[in-house]
């Protein structure tokens, strides 16, 4: 097995159409966060299924996928990653996490953070020091920032909020949309779990915090409660 191997595979299910869509709905265009990025057109589920195939994949194949420029090599060697990470032991697991922080230069759209930094950042960091994220969510990378705030989706999961607050909080002033967004989804889990913890971090935020952070954070509450933000 080898990274050509791979790309074969994943060339043969692409398809034109498919990629014409996610090369517009992931932003591709001359200036859009995602330029440059090129797709073949295979669909995550698709993916998905090729890792148990690939599963076994070395470092050396899966850093050779990174540094594809086509978007669907780069996302199955996160989705291979993620899988190492889960039935790896705890050396594995070291190894996978300082190799994915190694190459978050290529993990550089939205859906490969979001596919990845949870399980990845967020299982690693879950029982140890969180101040790997701070170093992070201060990158000039956009990418850098949205895997510190997505990684703690795991501890979110685990009634742990204190790290998605406290970055939250430094990401108020954040100039990009695609951390709007991912900071608001965030907070919105957290009211999920327990929506005073989430009224009480909008209480001196809401009127100064992006106004799409603001509307992913609320957008479970009833819709009086809704409008009585936005209007503030």
């Amino acid at each position: 097995m080898n990274s050509r191997t791979i790309q074969s595979r994943i060339r043969k299910l692409g398809n034109p159409k498919d990629a014409g869509i996610l090369q517009w709905f992931f932003k591709t265009g001359p200036g859009d966060y995602g330029e440059g990025d090129i797709f073949v057109g295979v669909r995550v589920p698709v993916l998905r299924k090729l890792v148990k195939e690939f599963e076994a994949a070395d470092e050396a194949t899966l850093e050779a996928l990174l540094e594809s420029g086509i978007h669907e090599d780069r996302a199955l060697a996160l989705f291979i990653l993620v899988r190492q990470f889960e039935k790896g032991n705890e050396l594995d697991r070291a190894r996978i996490y300082r190799f994915y922080l190694d190459h978050t230069r290529r993990i550089n759209n939205w859906d490969l953070v979001d596919l990845s930094a949870p399980q990845v950042v967020g299982g690693y960091l879950a029982n140890r020091s969180r101040r790997p994220l701070y170093r992070l969510v201060r990158s000039r990378s956009l990418w850098e920032r949205r895997i510190a705030i997505l990684a703690t989706f795991t501890f979110i999961r685990q009634d742990d909020f204190t790290d998605t607050l406290a970055l939250a909080d430094l990401l108020l002033g954040d100039h990009e949309d695609l951390i709007h967004k991912a900071v608001g989804w965030m907070l919105r889990e957290i009211g999920k779990r327990d929506v005073t913890v989430l009224k009480a971090f909008l209480k001196f935020r809401c009127k100064t915090m992006p106004r799409t952070m603001l509307r992913y954070a609320i957008e479970k509450f009833p819709e009086p409660r809704r409008q009585a933000y936005l209007k503030a």
